[in-house]
This record gives structure tokens, C-alpha cells and sequence, in this order.
């Protein structure tokens, strides 16, 4: 595992993003999603892929931070259809209705548990391994095959893991399979 600390050249997101290409490449995968709230994060995967991967971009759903409001802008979510990169805008896996009932009655139901344990690991890890199973149950990568998902801890990439998810409905079989980087300290 390499920590994704950034020398004087390369930003934290574009080192991650160069070590999951670069271990995408020598491991032949070919499938990666990535969290990006405002699509700048993907952008940069995308201009560094040169189109040889199958990506998917994961976002916020519309009203997330603010009600009725979308954070991916149409001129980036224009950018991204011209790398032929399909958009995610959906509930969270760990989220939705069960984060209203705590926000609404107190108190912390499974789906919260099981976000805040993969937190001990790092925000980038929960988000990673969430947007996986999200985009596998949206059709938008293939079914019993590797990937790898790129996550962060607010803003930018800190984060690539190499897992098979499992539908939704299936989560506890999905399988972390390598870390390709995370941060030490979050």
C-alpha cells in the first residue's frame, strides 16, 4: 500500500488517480468508478485515462447540500458526456430514508453502523466501496468482475481500492481486494 502524499509536482487527487491507472494498467482492469461531487475529480481521471477504461462518475444526489440544488454544473456534466463518461446522481447507499429517521428521531439504524465502521479505515474508503455497489446496481459496470473505485475525504481523490462489489442486496459479499492507496491520517 502506498500513501498518497503528494511531492512538490503532483496534487493528492493526481497521484491517486495515476497509481490506480497505473495499477488498473498492469493488472488489466478495466472498469472504474470514481466519487466526484462537482466533476472535477473525474475530469482529471478522464484526461489521464485517454480513454482505455470503462469510468463511471458517482455524484451527489440533486438536493444533497442544499434542496432542489445540483453540485455537478451542466458545463461539467457536458465535458464528461464527451469522454463518454456515464453520471450517477442517486441516494447514497449508507444514506436515504434510514439517515432521515436519525436526523428526524435520534439514534443510528444498521446501514449508519456499517458507513462509520469502514470510516475507521478513512471517509475514502466507505465512499469507495459505496459507489461501487451504487454503480453496480445501476447497471453501469459489469457483474463479478474487479475494479477499481476512487474516493476522497472532502474535496479531491485520496483514496483507490480494487474490490468486487456485490448488489446492494448482497453487500456483505462484496470483497476488498487491495488497497492501492489511502491516506494515514484523516
Amino acid at each position: 500500500m502506498i500513501k498518497p502524499e503528494p511531492d512538490r509536482r503532483e496534487t493528492t487527487t493526481t497521484k491517486t488517480v495515476r497509481l490506480a491507472l497505473d495499477y488498473a494498467r498492469a493488472h488489466g482492469i478495466k472498469h472504474i468508478v470514481i466519487a466526484s461531487t462537482t466533476g472535477a475529480t473525474a475530469l482529471k481521471l478522464a484526461q489521464m485515462a485517454k480513454k482505455q477504461f470503462n469510468i463511471v462518475c458517482i455524484t451527489h444526489q440533486v438536493g444533497f447540500a442544499q434542496p432542489g440544488k445540483c453540485e455537478l454544473s451542466r458545463t461539467v456534466e457536458k465535458k464528461l458526456t464527451e469522454y463518454q463518461i456515464p453520471i450517477l446522481r442517486t441516494t447514497h447507499l449508507f444514506a436515504g430514508v434510514e439517515r432521515a429517521i436519525r436526523l428526524k428521531f435520534g439514534g443510528i439504524g444498521p446501514a449508519e453502523i456499517i458507513a462509520n465502521t469502514y470510516r475507521t479505515f478513512g471517509e475514502g474508503t466507505k465512499v469507495a466501496v459505496e459507489i461501487a455497489v451504487m454503480a453496480l446496481d445501476a447497471g453501469l459496470i459489469p457483474y463479478g468482475e474487479d475494479l477499481i473505485s476512487i474516493a476522497g475525504t472532502g474535496k479531491g481523490a485520496d483514496t483507490a481500492l480494487v474490490l468486487q462489489p456485490e448488489h446492494s442486496h448482497r453487500f456483505f459479499m462484496t470483497k476488498i481486494k487491495t488497497i492501492i492507496c489511502k491516506p494515514t491520517e484523516f
